[in-house]
C-alpha cells in the first residue's frame, strides 16, 4: 500500500524560545526600599524578607547605598548600572521679586578681627565686649558661643570671635560667606609681619572690605608711618596717605580708641548697604558647634535672612531637627532672632560642621526630605570623588569652555629673593583670554592655611624649595587642591605657560613612604655612612631620597645602601635604627632630616608630675602668646606626643615610658618668674 507523501513528512518540533533577558535598572548612589521595589518589579515586603536572608536588617523607609541595591537586584534576577548623576545648571543670578525687595531693611554688620599672632586680636575683642556688653551690668556673663553683639549709637554688631583666618577661610571653602567687614589688627610696635599678609590675602579674596586696627597704641616704642609704610607695600593703602582703607589708632589694654572703631565699622558697613528679609523664614551659617555633655549636640548659628524662631524645623546639610530652645550671647532665652543675630540653639540630632548653613522648612517631614537629599548628595559625591579646586592639567581645557577668566596661585618660596622674580615672570603669561592673578605669596613650607585659601578661591598652590606640612598635605589630599613643587624657576614658569598652552606634561605624584632622623655620621672604607633611625613610616632600600638641612633640601638622589648593623635590608620599619649610605652624596651632617615644627617653637617647661606608679606623667608648659597661639601649640603637641614618648624611651633607656600628657602652667610662681625674665631682658 503507497504511503502519501503528505503523510511521509515529520513536522520538527519548533525550538525553545530564548531564555529571558535580565531587566536593567538604573539605580543612584541612595535609594529607599521603598523606591527600589518597584525597579526590580517586587513589593517592598519581598525585598524586606530578602535583605533579612541576607543578613540585612532595613525598614521600608531606610535608604540603601548601591552596592547593597546592587547585591538585592541580583536575587531578583535585575542587574544594574548607577544612575547618571545630574550636575545643577548654573543659572545667572535673579533679582528678587519687587514683594521681597520692598520687604528688605537695613541688618547690622558682621564682623571678623584677623591678624598676626600676639598683636591683639583676642585683647581688642574682649576690650570691645567689656566696654559694649557688660559695662554697667551687676554680675553680668557673657557666654563664650563663638559671635556675639554690641551696640553702638542704638545700633548693633556682630562680631565673630574665629580662631582667625584659616578658620575664615575653611568656612569660605564650604560655600558660607558670613563676613561683612573685617578688621586688620596689626601692632603698632610690631608692623606687618606673615600672618598679617596672609590674613590680608584671605580677605582680599573674599572680597570683604578691610578696616586696620592699629593696636598697642600706648606703648613708646609705637611706629604709624612705618606700619602704614608696611601696609602700603603689602597693597593696603590707608586713607591718611590716600587710599581708601580706614584705620583707626586703638590701644585694647588701655580701652581707648575703641568708640571710633565702631564708628568707622558702621560708616563702612553703610555704604555696603546690607539688607535683609526678616519676615521670610530664617537662613545663615553655622559658627561653632560641639557635643555638651549635660545638653546634648548645641551649635551657634548666625542668622543671616529672615527671622529664626523656637520650635522651627532647621535642616544642617544632611542633619534635620527642631529648634528646643535658643539662646543669645549672654546665655538668655530667645524666642525670635532676626538677621545678624548670633544664637546657640538645642534640639539638633548630631554636631554640625562649622561653615555649613542651615535653613528653616515648614515641617519635619519636608526637613527629613531635604536632609535625606543631602546625605544622598553627599554620597554621590564622594563615590565620584569630583575635584573642587581646579588642576594645572586642566586649566586650557576650562579655559576654552569659558568657565574660568583667572587662574589663581598661592605662591610659597624658601627667601624673599625668589619670590620677586617668579612673581614678575608669572605675570608675564597673562593673556586676553586668561590673567594670571597671585593672589597670596610668601616665605617658609605650604600651611594648612595656604591650602584652604586655595580651595576657597579655586586656586594651585606652588612651591619654590619648600614643602607642605603634615597638616597642609592632608586638607590637599582629602579636598583635591594641586600642590606643585619646584626647584628650578624656569621649570615653574614652563610648566604654568605650558598649561595655558595645552602643552603641559603629565606629572608623576610625590609618595613620601617614610622619615628618618640622622643621628650619628661615621666613616666606613672613606665613605660616609648615616646612623638613622625611623621616626615615620618605613626606609625602602629601593626608594628615593631627599636630604633636609634647615627644612630645605640639599640632596635628591638615590640610596646606595641600607643596612641594619651589618646585614644589607630592604626596608627598616618605624622606631627601629640603620645605615643609610646615599649615591655620590658624602656631605651628611648631625642632625640633618629633623623636622622643626614652628608650632613648637618658644616653649619653656615649667614643671613634671609623674604618678607613683610610674605610668602617667603631666609636662606643664609655657608658651608666650595670646588664645590662639596656645591653640597651635596643643595642636603640635599633640601632633609630637608618639615621637617624644619614643626618645624619652631610648634616651633615658626606660622599659615603661609613661604616657605624656600636656598642659598650660598657669600659676602665680610661673607668671612671676616670666615676668621677672622678660624685665631683665
Amino acid at each position: 500500500m503507497a504511503v502519501p507523501v503528505e503523510a511521509m513528512v515529520v513536522k520538527s518540533a519548533a525550538p525553545p524560545p530564548p531564555p529571558p533577558q535580565p531587566a536593567l535598572a538604573e539605580i543612584p548612589a541612595i535609594i529607599g526600599v521603598r523606591d527600589l521595589a518597584p525597579l526590580l518589579k517586587t513589593t517592598a515586603g519581598d525585598m524586606i524578607k530578602k535583605l533579612l536572608q541576607l543578613g540585612i536588617f532595613a525598614t521600608i523607609n531606610q535608604s540603601l547605598d548601591y552596592e547593597t541595591a546592587s547585591l538585592i537586584a541580583e536575587e531578583f534576577h535585575v542587574k544594574t548600572k548607577p544612575a547618571p548623576v545630574t550636575q545643577p545648571k548654573e543659572e545667572p543670578p535673579q533679582r528678587p521679586p519687587v514683594e521681597e525687595t520692598a520687604r528688605l531693611q537695613p541688618r547690622p554688620p558682621v564682623v571678623t578681627v584677623l591678624g598676626h599672632v600676639d598683636h591683639g586680636k583676642t585683647s581688642l575683642l574682649d576690650a570691645i565686649r567689656n566696654a559694649k556688653v557688660a559695662a554697667g551690668e551687676a554680675g553680668g556673663i557673657t557666654q563664650h558661643i563663638g559671635a556675639y553683639q554690641v551696640e553702638k549709637q542704638g545700633r548693633k554688631i556682630t562680631f565673630l570671635d574665629t580662631p582667625g583666618h584659616e578658620a575664615f577661610t575653611a568656612m569660605r571653602a564650604r560655600g558660607a560667606q558670613a563676613t561683612d567687614v573685617a578688621v586688620l589688627v596689626v601692632a603698632a610696635d610690631d608692623g606687618v609681619m606673615p600672618q598679617t599678609k596672609e590674613a590680608i590675602s584671605h580677605a582680599r579674596a573674599a572680597k570683604v572690605p578691610i578696616v586696620v586696627a592699629l593696636n598697642k597704641m600706648d606703648r613708646e616704642t609705637a611706629d604709624p608711618p612705618k606700619v602704614m609704610r608696611q601696609l602700603s607695600d603689602a597693597g593696603l593703602i590707608v586713607e591718611e596717605w590716600g587710599g581708601d582703607v580706614p584705620l583707626v589708632r586703638v590701644s585694647a589694654k588701655k580701652m581707648t580708641g575703641i568708640d571710633e572703631l565702631l564708628e568707622i565699622i558702621l560708616l563702612v558697613s553703610d555704604l555696603a548697604e546690607l539688607k535683609a528679609n526678616p519676615d521670610r523664614t530664617g537662613a545663615g551659617t553655622v559658627i561653632e558647634a560641639e557635643m555638651d555633655r549635660s545638653r546634648g549636640p548645641i551649635a551657634t548659628l548666625l542668622v543671616q535672612n529672615g527671622t529664626l524662631r523656637q520650635g522651627d524645623n532647621l535642616v544642617i546639610s544632611d542633619i534635620q531637627g527642631r529648634i528646643r530652645a535658643m539662646f543669645n550671647d549672654r546665655g538668655e532665652r530667645l524666642i525670635a532672632a532676626g538677621p545678624s543675630t548670633p544664637v546657640v540653639v538645642l534640639g539638633l540630632p548630631s554636631v554640625p560642621r562649622a561653615g555649613d548653613t542651615f535653613e528653616v522648612v515648614a515641617d519635619e517631614r519636608a526637613a527629613r526630605t531635604m536632609a535625606g537629599l543631602a546625605a544622598a548628595g553627599a554620597q554621590e559625591q564622594a563615590m565620584l570623588k569630583g575635584v573642587k579646586a581646579i588642576s594645572l592639567d586642566e586649566i586650557y581645557a576650562q579655559m576654552q569652555a569659558g568657565k574660568i577668566h583667572d587662574l589663581n596661585l598661592v605662591l610659597k618660596a624658601d627667601v624673599q629673593g625668589s619670590l620677586e622674580p617668579i612673581h614678575n615672570s608669572l605675570e608675564k603669561l597673562s593673556t586676553e583670554t586668561l590673567k594670571v592673578r597671585l593672589i597670596h605669596e610668601g616665605t617658609g613650607f605650604i600651611s594648612e592655611s595656604d591650602v584652604n585659601l586655595a580651595l576657597a578661591s579655586g586656586a594651585i598652590v606652588i612651591g619654590f624649595n619648600v614643602e607642605p606640612d603634615s597638616a597642609a598635605k592632608r586638607v590637599a589630599a582629602s579636598e583635591g587642591v594641586d600642590v606643585r613643587r619646584y626647584s628650578i624657576i624656569y621649570k615653574l614658569i614652563e610648566d604654568v605657560e605650558k598649561a595655558l598652552s595645552d602643552l603641559l606634561e603629565p606629572t608623576y605624584k610625590e609618595v613620601i613612604s617614610g622619615r628618618v632622623d640622622v643621628r650619628q655620621v661615621f666613616k666606613v672604607s672613606k665613605k660616609t655612612v648615616a646612623g638613622c633611625y625611623v621616626t615615620e613610616g618605613k626606609a625602602t632600600r629601593a626608594g628615593q631620597a631627599r636630604l633636609m638641612r634647615g627644612g630645605k633640601p640639599v640632596y635628591d638622589g638615590r640610596i646606595a645602601s641600607l643596612k641594619r648593623f651589618t646585614e644589607d635590608v630592604r626596608e627598616v620599619n618605624t622606631g627601629f635604627e640603620c645605615g643609610v649610605m646615599l649615591e655620590g652624596w658624602e656631605d651628611v651632617k648631625l642632625g640633618d632630616n629633623k623636622s622643626n615644627d614652628p608650632r613648637l617653637q618658644g616653649l619653656t617647661v615649667s614643671a613634671v608630675e609623674v604618678s607613683p606608679d610610674l605610668k602617667h606623667a603631666q609636662v606643664f608648659i609655657v608658651a608666650v602668646g595670646d588664645s590662639e597661639r596656645e591653640r597651635e601649640v596643643s595642636s603640635g603637641l599633640k601632633s609630637a606626643a608618639p615621637f617624644l614618648r619614643r626618645e624619652l624611651g631610648r634616651r633615658i633607656n626606660l622599659r615603661l615610658v609613661p604616657a605624656i600628657d600636656f598642659a598650660f602652667d598657669r600659676s602665680i610662681e610661673t607668671g612671676d618668674r616670666i615676668e621677672r625674665i622678660l624685665r631683665d631682658l
